[in-house]
């Protein structure tokens, strides 16, 4: 009881000393340690791991309400996740549709007119999958107050080269000139097209690397490391790394 009240103190003293004019639009979120965090609990199914780690996106989704953060981004599930076990790999994508599926009825993402959006190389994934992303994109596609991009079957290097091989096209089809093609040629053939780039991504379990993720919409992102695995982490640990975030003076090219 006492820890709680102290966490519940330090939430709200850094809470206000953040600044609204400083608060970041959008934030990215590679979301580690599930597995990790299932071995320490006594080896319990894996499953159960990423089941706590939606729950764990569902209270930092608030927190970022709470903040007034427009746009976030979260690392789901790569490629390369498609070379683990068939049980995770089956079980993930079960978790998938059904989460997926609350959405449509998700009384907060509704409440908060959060936009769903799913991100990535999606003709990999089941048609079961595919149909119930559809059904979340279409039960919000008309909400523009918040969005929620979900990055699955996603490759930060493959999305490069596809956005690199739609403009490939159109230097063929003689809709565009080598030497005209630009930054922004690349950045609206993204998977995140037309979207701004993240300001601030977080990366929790204590790995320091992006692995993959949003290499291009990166290069002038703020990064912040968290030793918390995602099951664990608190809203105390988010909190910090907006404070670092705001503390950080931003610098682009240098």
């Amino acid at each position: 009881m006492g820890e709680n009240l102290l966490y519940k103190f330090y939430e709200w003293n850094i809470s206000r000393k953040l600044s609204q004019d400083k608060m970041p639009k959008h934030v990215a979120l590679i979301m580690d340690g599930n597995r990790r965090y299932s071995k320490i609990q006594g080896n319990i199914d894996v499953i159960k791991g990423h089941e706590m780690g939606v729950d764990t996106l569902e209270k930092v989704l608030d927190w970022t309400i709470e903040l007034g953060i427009e746009i976030v981004t979260v690392y789901a599930f790569s490629t390369e996740n498609f070379n683990r076990s068939e049980h995770e790999v089956e079980g993930l994508m079960n978790l998938f549709v059904k989460n997926f599926k609350r959405i449509v009825s998700h009384e907060k993402i509704h409440k908060n007119e959060v936009k769903v959006k799913a991100v990535g190389k999606l003709d990999l994934l089941p048609d079961n999958v595919l149909e119930a992303i559809h059904e979340a994109e279409k039960s919000t596609e008309h909400y523009d107050k918040r969005l929620l991009n979900i990055a699955i079957g996603y490759d930060g290097r493959q999305e490069i080269v596809d956005s690199i091989k739609k403009i490939a096209i159109e230097v063929k089809e003689g809709k565009l000139e080598p030497d005209e093609i630009t930054e922004s040629d690349v950045s609206k053939n993204l998977y995140t097209a037309g979207l701004d780039d993240p300001n601030l991504i977080i990366r929790t379990s204590g790995e320091e690397r992006l692995s993959g993720f949003l290499l291009w919409q990166s290069s002038y992102s703020e990064l912040y490391f968290c030793e918390s695995l995602w099951p664990e982490l608190r809203k105390v640990d988010f909190l910090r790394a907006i404070r670092s975030y705001q503390e950080r003076e931003r610098r682009f090219g240098v």
